[in-house]
């Protein structure tokens, strides 16, 4: 008789049901289950006059204020916004391209102590991203005071944070089999990374960095909404003045804006493709 012994009889199709992903998945459910349960679901949901707010917002789009000099004010609102966002993201690339070389362990430093300067610097990303950029500016607003720098700081360390994670990640992600050749020829690992591994990854940390700048124009929009000037700052007036002809007008020099940004980073990318 044959003994089926226990490596024979273990199932090998046999799932953890318990695992990593299922867990979170449970967590995410039981905290929804939560928060719904924190709803007053017998008391109104939707303000009473709030249908009406919306069809007086809605029927403004057939009066909107083309008048010559908010047209002016509009642009010139748009042109302050470009501007704190372009000076954001470079100083958040100043920050967060350094930060994101060194989190991504590929440059070649010593085994004992680069685990250290990696993980210490992958906290730092995370405690710079961890706050919004809203926070920061009422940080720097309080600092400094009421000035477009405390809205450049405030979208430079949030986006640094969230740019060096990222390009930990591009950088990381790269093909190792094409960087066998450069370390063939007996190249150092910091060789490596500037002839091969950055190379590679630069389209992608290309394309990632004009997504990031459409989000700091909106961004900057938000943050004109704490008193810098700005888009944000003529929406809040325009709100407050219930003119919502000029708000339609704000709303689509912002989309122009982002499409603008759109199409010069399609540009970028086939130059570099």
């Amino acid at each position: 008789m044959k003994i089926r012994t226990k490596k024979q009889t273990d199932n090998p199709y046999k799932q953890n049901y318990l695992s990593g992903p299922k867990i979170l998945t449970i967590v995410l459910l039981i905290a929804l289950g939560v928060s719904l349960n924190q709803i007053p679901w017998t008391e109104d949901l939707v303000h009473p006059g709030g249908v009406e707010s919306l069809q007086l917002f809605v029927g403004s789009l057939s009066n909107l204020d083309y008048s010559p000099s908010f047209l002016y004010i509009a642009f010139k609102a748009s042109l302050q916004t470009l501007i704190f966002a372009l000076c954001g993201l470079s100083l958040a690339l100043l920050i967060g391209i350094p930060l994101g070389i060194i989190s991504s362990g590929n440059i070649g430093l010593p085994k004992k102590t680069g685990k250290i300067i990696v993980f210490l610097t992958r906290i730092f990303l995370a405690f710079l991203r961890s706050i919004h950029e809203l926070v920061w500016a009422w940080f720097f607003i309080a600092a400094i005071g009421l000035s477009p720098i405390a809205a450049i700081w405030a979208l430079g360390i949030n986006y640094a944070g969230i740019l060096g994670r990222i390009f930990s990640d591009l950088l990381s992600d790269v093909p190792e089999e094409p960087l066998l050749s450069l370390r063939s020829t007996g190249a150092s690992e910091w060789q490596v990374f500037l002839y091969g591994r950055f190379p590679m990854a630069l389209s992608d940390m290309t394309s990632y960095i004009f997504y990031r700048f459409e989000c700091a124009i909106r961004s900057s929009a938000i943050l004109s909404f704490v008193g810098i000037s700005g888009l944000g700052m003529q929406i809040e007036l325009a709100l407050d003045d219930v003119n919502f002809g000029q708000v339609w007008i704000l709303l689509i020099f912002l989309c122009i804006l982002i499409l603008l940004v759109d199409q010069w980073s399609n540009l970028i990318r086939k130059s570099l493709s």
